[in-house]
């Protein structure tokens, strides 16, 4: 099983997020903490992928419009890190 850990800053996020985008949240983490980030790729609507320039390293899938959660894998402490839920703005603010 693999753990979900998730950023300060996406904590106080989310009470201000459409309950839609949570719902497909919810389903994201339940997801990877079952399959890890494998079962992500195998469902096309999250379109994960992997980001590239400052955000290299860390991947993105989609939670619905224009709302993405972005993470970061360390497989050496089985974990998934939230870094941002965010409406697909790829701007680093200060992490």
């Amino acid at each position: 099983m693999w753990q979900v850990l998730e950023h300060r800053s996406v904590v106080r996020r989310i009470p201000k997020t459409p309950v839609e985008v949570l719902k497909r949240y919810e389903k994201w983490k339940d997801i990877v903490t079952l399959s890890g980030p494998q079962g992500l790729r195998a469902i096309k609507g999250f379109h994960d992928e992997a980001l590239s320039g400052e955000w290299k390293g860390h991947r993105s899938s989609r939670l619905g419009g224009q709302f993405r959660v972005i993470y970061k894998v360390e497989a050496q402490k089985i974990a998934v890190k939230v870094i941002d839920l965010t409406a697909h703005d790829y701007r680093r603010k200060g992490k």
